[in-house]
């Protein structure tokens, strides 16, 4: 079983979104208390929001590096997939005050595989429904989410949606 789901991965004893290790790349990392942006090589996050701030959050992550290009961003214009400069981002609706938030992560060198896409995607919408974002935050909920939820191939998204509610729910959301 892959020890990753599409951006997310284990680094560190903490779960990040991106790759880190890229010169100058961005990442997001999940906490107890929230995210936090990063970019390789500084010592203080970009920026960080707890989740209780989160009216919902959702992600976004093309499945090829090269699709994160700006001319690919053209080419999604004509496409439903996540393509383009925000390809590869989180995007959410903050309170207090009420905003639109979103944050940018560089891609990893490999693929990230359609199935892996699905699930993340209903993963965060389904915690974001729930009221339950917190959960992305506890290192071992997630690893248990992950490991449940890696072996799924399928481009078909209802079945990947029916997976991720029958997971949450048995981890306990």
């Amino acid at each position: 079983m892959a020890q990753h789901l599409g951006p997310l991965e284990p680094a560190g004893g903490r779960w990040v979104i991106g790759d880190p290790a890229r010169k100058a790349g961005l990442s997001i990392v999940l906490t107890p208390e929230g995210l936090e942006h990063r970019r390789q090589g500084q010592t203080t996050p970009l920026a960080t929001v707890g989740w209780g701030r989160f009216v919902n959050l959702g992600v976004s992550a093309a499945r090829r590096n090269w699709q994160t290009t700006a001319t690919a961003g053209f080419v999604s214009a004509f496409a439903t997939a996540d393509w383009g400069r925000d390809g590869c981002s989180l995007q959410g609706d903050l309170r207090h005050p009420y905003e639109a938030w979103s944050a940018r992560y560089t891609h990893h060198e490999r693929r990230y595989a359609a199935g892996h896409v699905i699930v993340l995607q209903a993963l965060f919408d389904q915690l974001s429904a729930a009221g339950a974002l917190h959960r992305l935050g506890d290192p071992e909920w997630l690893a248990a989410a992950v490991t449940a939820l890696s072996s799924y191939t399928s481009w078909h998204g209802p079945r990947g949606s029916r997976l991720v509610g029958t997971t949450i729910r048995a981890l306990g959301v």
